[in-house]
């Protein structure tokens, strides 16, 4: 019994070893059926695992455009479920994304389906976001089973020629830009990492490779040396700017046009009467004005009310923004991230507004009602049921109705996912708008207003002039 169960062990260890021990010290010695290093004397790629991160990867973003530097992201696929906003920026800005695995687990010990699973799940999350099917592919751990050396035609397996553990916190931020600096040639493809949540690394440890990898990129523009993506050291082909353009996604019969220009004309006609303005004119989203709020009162989150006779901003979306958001857009997530990249920018612009004119600042808080309340919290709006009543369900109505006009799919979107299509009031305090998206702006106004007021004083004679 004891020779059986030997030979049984044995025999495991001879399978493992074959399935998963020997293939990635193959690949990882002889570079057999993976890419590592690039054959560039002036280029030279930097690649980082694990995220996307919402504290770190904005920042990363931010660094390598500040010195024009292209990168490949391999990302989880829950990281990148979670985040999808970050992986349209990263595609927006031009760096290549790679899979990782929708869990950051080792392909040892998963069945060979299961990794495939893995791989295909976050690729349909790469290509529901960026409408680009990507075939770049980094294990976890660069650990490779015999399975992963017969899927070449399928995706392009990429590990890396040099590590630096920048996913340790002890190895500080100066060692580890004497690491990576030392390593700084044509040809490198580096990893770094811009999450510390997985198994082994230390949450706070990207902060000291975003330090090392400022002070990598200034060095590197010295030297001559450029980083680029993956696929480019590969010497593949990047997508021309011309071919990434947004088309037209849905095909519009002309009754639809039709529908679509007098139900726009008519809103511009609204805008006219009632006086709306444009938080971004080069790229209005944002229409308001201002008016006396009429109504039940409302409670926000942060203990802020508004109450009957209240000066507030009325929100206004631009239907004509959202008509083509939506025929432009590759699928539902698309759409909604690019909405939510919009936001981004005008409330700022909005925030500005409001801070420089005194009679904005008045207000209350901004409103609107609005059937696109999935997210709004996140830019700090609360989000409140509207009372029963006749405002509620002639408000429901001509959403319903605007819906039908303006969303590519028609009266067919009406039927998909109803309990979703419930008109709901969105506020937020004007001090917090202010807060959140207007300090600067609120300092430059400051200093105006001390400015004219001190002019005022002189004017009377009650501040001596200046000299």
């Amino acid at each position: 019994m004891t020779t059986i169960l030997h030979s049984i062990l044995l025999w495991l260890l001879y399978l493992s070893s074959f399935y998963a021990f020997i293939p990635s010290l193959i690949s990882r010695i002889f570079g057999f059926r993976v890419f590592r290093r690039g054959r560039s004397d002036t280029q030279f790629a930097l690649t980082f695992d694990d995220g996307p991160d919402p504290h770190y990867t904005p920042r990363l973003l931010d660094l390598l455009r500040q010195h024009q530097a292209k990168a490949t992201f391999f990302v989880v696929g829950e990281h990148a479920a979670s985040h999808p906003e970050l992986i349209q920026r990263i595609h927006e800005e031009g760096h290549l994304i790679g899979i990782h695995n929708y869990i950051h687990k080792t392909n040892w010990l998963m069945r060979p389906r299961t990794v495939r699973d893995q791989i295909q799940r976050t690729g349909q999350i790469i290509h529901e976001v960026t409408g680009v099917k990507t075939c770049y592919y980094r294990p976890p751990w660069g650990i490779m089973n015999l399975f992963d050396f017969f899927s070449k035609k399928e995706r392009k397996i990429v590990l890396w020629s040099s590590m630096f553990e920048d996913w340790r916190s002890r190895v500080g931020a100066q060692r580890l830009t004497e690491r990576m600096l030392k390593e700084l040639r044509g040809g490198e493809v580096m990893l770094l990492h811009d999450r510390g949540t997985t198994l082994g690394a230390d949450a706070h440890a990207p902060e000291q490779m975003l330090q090392a990898l400022e002070v990598v990129l200034q060095e590197a523009e010295r030297l001559g040396l450029q980083s680029v993506r993956v696929d480019t050291l590969m010497g593949g082909i990047i997508v021309s700017e011309s071919q990434n353009k947004t088309q037209l996604q849905t095909p519009l019969k002309l009754w639809k046009r039709i529908v679509v220009a007098l139900w726009l004309g008519w809103e511009n006609l609204f805008h006219w009467v009632y006086h709306l303005r444009t938080a971004s004119p080069e790229d209005p989203m944002l229409h308001f004005r201002s008016r006396v709020y009429h109504g039940a009162r409302v409670e926000m989150n942060d203990g802020h009310v508004i109450q009957n006779g209240d000066p507030v901003i009325e929100l206004h979306f631009d239907n004509q923004k959202l008509f083509e958001l939506g025929v432009t857009s590759r699928s539902s997530m698309h759409l909604a991230i690019r909405m939510i990249r919009t936001m981004e920018q005008q409330l700022p612009d909005l925030a500005r507004m409001v801070a420089l004119e005194p009679e904005l600042r008045s207000a209350k808080a901004i409103y609107g009602v609005s059937m696109i309340n999935r997210g709004p919290e996140k830019f700090g709006f609360t989000i409140q049921e509207l009372p029963p009543g006749p405002f509620s369900a002639a408000s429901k109505v001509y959403l319903k109705l605007l819906l039908s006009v303006i969303h590519p799919a028609g009266t067919k979107r009406l039927k998909q996912r109803t309990e979703q299509l419930v008109p709901k009031m969105i506020a937020m305090p004007l001090d917090l708008l202010l807060e959140r998206y207007g300090q600067h702006t609120m300092q430059v106004a400051a200093t105006v207003e001390e400015s004219r007021d001190e002019s005022l004083l002189i004017e009377q004679d009650i501040l001596p002039e200046r000299n």
